[in-house]
């Protein structure tokens, strides 16, 4: 799933390059450059991003750019890092999650935009629809808010007795904000009831752990956004200690 994932974002960054899209497209004896906007710079799908160019023949800093941006779990910095690509100019930029892709929207309406993971691109305000996305952005979608319903379902499947789950997400990021959504859909038909905890950087990671040590939730739903994800190691210690059942994203 990831190869054929990493593919299509390859054909697709290969295929704008070529194509009369954006006034910045590559002339003749121009090496192409692909803006790169991230939100973490040890991500194994970046690799594997670089590993399918140079499988295509693209050497980086021989016959094609990359330039990074990585946000590191700070969404605060996306605007500017997307506004510093389009000043370069690059000829396509690709990100990885909501919060990257709005902000690559935001700087620019020319320049192509490949997106890679979106949970729901359409509720975020990104495509006008799948079928026609109009634009400057493509991509891919993991349609992750649709399956909140289904991990908060196989949460309860484990722990039948859970009726109190807290709810790790990220306030920041429209991603969240639909996925907590979703799972508020579905959460009372299972006799559950939601306690979401805010985490939007590594500071409050100790006020999320106090909270619900405190509160001491039957089962913790941890949703699969990069502003989360960062702090894993820390949230699976506690998980740990606290000896908690979890549902990651």
């Amino acid at each position: 799933m990831a190869r054929r994932t990493l593919g299509l974002l390859v054909t697709l960054a290969l295929g704008l390059l070529a194509a009369p899209v954006a006034a910045a497209t590559p002339g003749p004896g121009k090496v192409a450059r692909i803006g790169i906007l991230w939100p973490l710079s040890e991500h194994p799908y970046l690799e594997a991003f670089r590993q399918g160019l140079r499988d295509l023949g693209y050497v980086e800093s021989q016959n094609i750019a990359l330039e990074y941006r990585y946000a590191q779990g700070r969404e605060d910095v996306l605007p500017e890092f997307a506004a510093d690509l389009v000043r370069l100019p690059v000829d396509v930029i690709l990100t990885w999650g909501t919060p990257p892709a709005r902000a690559a929207q935001h700087a620019t309406s020319s320049i192509p935009i490949v997106m890679g993971s979106i949970g729901d691109p359409v509720r975020a305000g990104i495509l006008a629809s799948l079928a026609r996305p109009g634009g400057n952005v493509t991509g891919l979608t993991s349609n992750a808010v649709e399956l909140e319903e289904k991990r908060l379902e196989l949460l309860k499947a484990l722990v039948p007795q859970a009726s109190h789950v807290a709810v790790l997400w990220n306030p920041a990021n429209p991603f969240s904000a639909l996925a907590l959504e979703q799972a508020q859909g579905i959460a009372q038909a299972l006799g559950i009831t939601l306690h979401p905890v805010g985490v939007q950087a590594a500071d409050d990671l100790e006020a999320a752990f106090t909270r619900m040590s405190r509160e001491r939730p039957d089962a913790l739903l941890v949703h699969g956004e990069f502003g989360v994800f960062t702090h894993h190691t820390q949230i699976l210690a506690f998980v740990v200690k606290s000896r908690l059942p979890a549902m990651y994203g």
